[in-house]
């Protein structure tokens, strides 16, 4: 049995070509040989091999990550083995982007055909999800620290997605007929980015994952989302949808005010029913269905 949990993991093709961080490999593999030394089994020698090698590695301040999807298929990221690395905690995957993945992949007709724009997307865990489950007509990543962005485009191409060409004046990106989706990063800073430029994206769907810590960029969020609704004015508003892990009440509470003052209604969309991916489930995640309140 050990041999072929092994074999289904530090020996996987999978895990062999894209590593886990070192420190975790270390750890997995001694709880192994704790198990296997617990029994009367004979000594196991591929696992004695595999941790020997593992011992003569050196720690990455990188490491690889694959999320497995329902269909048999994988989302690979590369990202840090610190919280906060480089001034950011975007280059690791938070839960609330997990949570809003498995959403995302249950409800899967909703995104497909459509043009998304996601607003902090870090390093592209929900977006690669959502393009390799419900193939969008176009989606559009968007950060704005520029070693986050680098790290995101790195792990579109690792996905094995093209990105479109962005006209670095307007921010638009150009969309060649190709089949499949259409995937652009936008550098989007959401002090500065312009109702127009937000008006051209024309998104259908706008998400957000764990956007929500911080009052100041919780101000700046709703401009953003207000401008989004004031640009569709005239035509249908598109869907949006902001995924929390709920760390500080009164920061999350802040952030439903000011969405009540921008004229956005919000409802608490309930719980999905599988979870697909491993982080804390006792921790209070929620997502908030965002709309235009009638006659704003």
């Amino acid at each position: 049995m050990l041999l072929n949990i092994l074999k289904m993991t530090i020996l996987h093709p999978l895990c062999r070509e894209y590593p886990p961080s070192v420190k975790y490999r270390r750890l997995f593999l001694s709880e192994l040989i704790k198990k296997h030394e617990s029994t009367s089994s004979e000594p196991l020698d591929e696992l004695y091999e595999a941790f020997a090698d593992v011992l003569k590695m050196e720690d990455s301040t990188l490491c690889h990550k694959s999320y497995l999807l329902p269909s048999g298929n994988s989302v690979t990221l590369s990202e840090s083995v610190a919280i906060i690395s480089e001034g950011t905690t975007g280059l690791v995957t938070w839960d609330a982007a997990l949570y809003l993945a498995e959403w995302a992949i249950e409800n899967s007709p909703l995104f497909t055909e459509r043009t998304i724009l996601e607003l902090g997307s870090g390093i592209g865990l929900t977006g690669l999800a959502i393009c390799k489950t419900s193939t969008p007509k176009k989606y559009i990543f968007s950060d704005c620290h520029e070693l986050v962005l680098q790290q995101l485009r790195k792990n579109i191409h690792l996905n094995g997605f093209l990105l479109e060409a962005v006209d670095q004046a307007t921010g638009q990106a150009e969309y060649p007929a190709r089949p499949g989706t259409a995937i652009a990063v936008l550098d989007l800073d959401w002090n500065s980015v312009s109702e127009e430029q937000l008006s051209q994206i024309a998104a259908d769907i706008v998400i957000a994952a764990d956007v929500v810590y911080d009052p100041q960029l919780a101000l700046s969020l709703v401009r953003v989302l207000q401008s989004i609704l004031n640009s569709r004015k005239g035509g249908i508003a598109p869907k949006m949808f902001i995924a929390s892990t709920v760390r500080n009440l009164e920061t999350y509470h802040q952030f439903q005010t000011e969405l009540n003052k921008a004229g956005i209604s919000w409802e608490v969309i309930p719980g999905h029913m599988k979870t697909l991916f491993p982080y804390d489930v006792d921790s209070s995640i929620e997502i908030l269905k965002l709309f235009r309140k009638w006659g704003s």
